[in-house]
């Protein structure tokens, strides 16, 4: 047998050829990899003994020559196959272990360039992994140095199986094809070009979860491979029990609303629904202010912080119970506090303000497709504000009817938010029409509404929300505009003295 080695990542590596030249395995190898092995005492075989040609273009062609190809490809069962590689003097190679270039690690270098990413854009590996892959009947192929134990294993006890081979072939395609899409990924980014007419995506799985949103579903947890500073998955777990599917879930909710402040700020969520978000001077102010919105809801649900938390924050959080908070950091008292509950998972994000870069894509998997569009990253454009009334917010008005609609933009449609001094009082999420929306903020208040403002996602299609928010105290409302009937809401906000704004920008949640 004979066994061709050439891996970026050496660990294991000098182990494993030993083991196959104790079993009479001739090894075969490349550039820095037959250094390391020769140097270690193995004996190796230089591939340019092989193909009887040098290694050239500062080893970007080596091993792409038929006396490779040929060895790796040929069937062992098809006599024209063997006779052809006898006539043209090729021996077989029936061991394949490769690893790629470090494109990855290259990519996430701090100003690295465009020539070295491309430098590091391997040719010859993914080559031939595919060709061993391809024909894994006849060649074992190796991509991933976890798996060098059991090919030894088998070999031991008389020969790798074919569950394995077909195992590792797999594993050798799965890993070609995030490796292309990586690297196209990354070439598209540095022009800022959208999705392609094919759209392949690549992501490192992060864990098996123990369930999915219910206790009969699989579910497992991916990465992006270079994901922004703030971005969850970046995320520290300091203490508590193992996340969720719905833990994540609805932690990303939290995070994305909490990302639109940055002034000190808490936003509670439950079922990835904000339900209490609240804004102050610090994190204390800002934590009992989203508490206080809805202190029923908040019970179970998830607290995010924009600011360290600190020991006065951590013993109120401590007075219910949570089953996460995230925030940058924990001072030593908070955690000693926090810790005292066995269960509840504390989560670090030093970067949570890091909301990422522009043109960020959001994905949505529909039955046999995908839906795919821009992240919903912009609040409203200043110059497009439009009052239409006759009266005109005031400034206190307008800061309140800016912080309703950073909330509302992060619940579920129709949604509706009253609010009043960096605090909401009344959270109307997902309903199937606009007025129950209303009705609901109105009824779930946990405080008195008058002199509060109101932040809708969507125009209103009839006056009836207006009239609904008149009677409970509303005074300015904030909302895309757009309906056909916009002049009767126009209307009854004159009639009942309340301020209106448009924005022309609706922010549907779905």
């Amino acid at each position: 047998m004979r066994a061709l080695i050439s891996v970026s990542d050496k660990s294991g590596v000098v182990e494993f050829a030993r083991e196959l030249e104790a079993l009479g395995v001739e090894i075969v190898s490349t550039g820095g990899t037959h250094t390391r092995l020769a140097d270690s005492g193995v004996k190796v075989t230089g591939i340019s003994q092989v193909t009887g040609f040098p290694e050239c273009l500062d080893g970007r062609v080596k091993t792409l020559h038929p006396a490779v190809h040929g060895g790796i490809l040929a069937m062992r069962d098809k006599p024209e196959h063997m006779a052809q590689l006898k006539e043209l003097k090729i021996e077989t190679i029936d061991i394949v272990a490769i690893n790629l270039y470090p494109f990855k690690a290259t990519i996430l270098k701090p100003g690295v360039s465009l020539e070295e990413c491309i430098e590091n854009i391997d040719i010859g590996g993914p080559t031939m992994l595919r060709s061993a892959a391809k024909n894994h009947r006849d060649v074992i192929v190796v991509c991933d140095p976890a798996d060098y134990g059991q090919v030894v294993e088998e070999l031991k006890a008389g020969g790798v199986s074919y569950e394995t081979k077909y195992r590792l072939a797999l594993k050798v395609f799965r890993h070609t094809a995030a490796y292309d899409a990586m690297i196209s990924d990354y070439l598209a980014k540095q022009t800022g070009e959208g999705p392609a007419d094919n759209l392949t995506l690549t992501f490192e799985k992060v864990q098996e979860l123990r369930y999915g949103e219910n206790p009969h579903q699989k579910a497992w947890y991916y990465r992006e491979i270079a994901p922004h500073g703030g971005a969850l998955v970046n995320a520290e777990q300091l203490h508590g029990k193992e996340l969720s599917f719905n833990n994540i879930n609805d932690t990303q909710g939290a995070l994305a609303a909490l990302q639109e402040f940055s002034q000190p700020a808490v936003v509670a969520v439950k079922h990835a629904n904000p339900c209490g978000v609240g804004t102050g001077k610090d994190i204390f102010t800002a934590y009992r202010k989203a508490y206080e919105s809805d202190p029923v809801s908040v019970f179970g649900g998830i607290v995010a912080a924009n600011r360290p938390v600190d020991g006065a924050t951590a013993a109120e959080i401590n007075k219910i119970f949570i089953e996460i908070v995230i925030a940058p950091d924990f001072t030593e008292e908070a955690l000693e506090i926090l810790r005292e509950k066995k269960n509840i998972r504390l989560l670090k994000l030093p970067e949570i303000l890091d909301k990422g870069p522009e043109g960020q894509l959001d994905l949505k998997k529909v039955s046999g497709g995908l839906l795919v569009q821009e992240a919903d990253s912009v609040l409203f454009r200043q110059e497009d504000l439009k009052v239409v009334t006759d009266r005109a917010p005031t400034e206190k008005e307008m800061e309140d009817l800016t912080f309703a609609m950073k909330v509302v933009k992060h619940i579920k449609s129709n949604g509706i938010v009253i609010a009043k001094d960096g605090q909401t009082l009344g959270i109307g999420p997902g309903q199937v029409n606009r007025i129950w929306a209303v009705e609901n903020a109105i009824r779930q208040a946990n405080f008195e509404t008058e002199g509060t403002v109101l932040a809708s996602d969507a125009f209103f299609p009839f006056s009836d929300c207006v009239e609904a928010a008149a009677a409970a105290g509303v005074t300015a409302i904030i909302q895309p505009g757009g309906s056909v009937r916009d002049e009767e809401s126009i209307q009854k906000a004159n009639e009942k003295g309340i301020a209106m704004v448009f924005t022309g920008l609706r922010h549907f949640k779905h």
